[in-house]
C-alpha cells in the first residue's frame, strides 16, 4: 500500500504518542505501507517547525529524526502541476504528490483545506488518521 501523510499527521505523531497518527508513523517504521514523500514537504515539516506554537512542544531533535527518517522513505522529485481547487493553497502538493506517487491512500487531519470533504483524488482515497488505523491498517498497528 503506498501512502501520503499531511505534514499536520506527522507533527500530531511527534507531538502525541497515543494517537492514530503516532500509530501510523510507527506502522511505517515497521514497514506496514510505503511512505510517500517530496522535498517540498521536507521543507514544510523543517520551516513549521519552527513557528512559535511548535518550538514550545517539539524537541528539534525529534523533527530532526524524522526528517532523517523520511529521507528514507520513497521520494517523489517532480510533482504535477494540480488545477483542481483547494480551500488551502498550501495543501495543492498533498494532492500532486499523491497523484505522482501513484498513492492509495492520503491522510490528513486538516478539515480547514477540504481535502477530506473530496474524499478522493483519482486514485486515490482521503482519509482521517482514525479512519485510517481503523478501516485500512485494521488490528495489529
Amino acid at each position: 500500500m503506498r501512502v501520503v501523510l499531511d505534514s499536520n499527521v506527522l507533527f500530531s505523531a511527534l507531538i502525541s504518542p497515543h494517537t492514530s497518527p503516532h500509530q501510523i508513523y510507527e506502522s511505517w517504521r515497521k514497514g506496514r505501507f510505503t511512505l510517500i514523500t517530496c522535498l517540498q514537504q521536507l521543507e514544510e515539516i523543517r520551516r513549521a517547525s519552527r513557528y512559535p506554537k511548535f518550538r514550545r512542544i517539539l524537541q528539534p531533535h525529534h523533527v530532526g529524526t524524522m526528517i532523517n527518517h523520511l529521507r528514507r522513505c520513497e521520494l517523489i522529485e517532480s510533482l504535477p502541476d494540480i488545477t483542481q481547487a483547494v480551500d488551502d493553497p498550501n495543501d495543492a502538493f498533498l494532492l500532486a504528490l499523491a497523484e505522482a506517487g501513484h498513492a492509495d491512500v492520503l491522510v490528513t487531519g486538516d478539515h480547514r483545506a477540504g481535502l477530506l470533504d473530496q474524499g478522493h483524488h483519482g486514485r486515490t482515497r482521503i482519509v482521517t488518521p482514525a479512519d485510517f488505523c481503523k478501516n485500512i491498517l485494521k488490528p495489529g498497528i
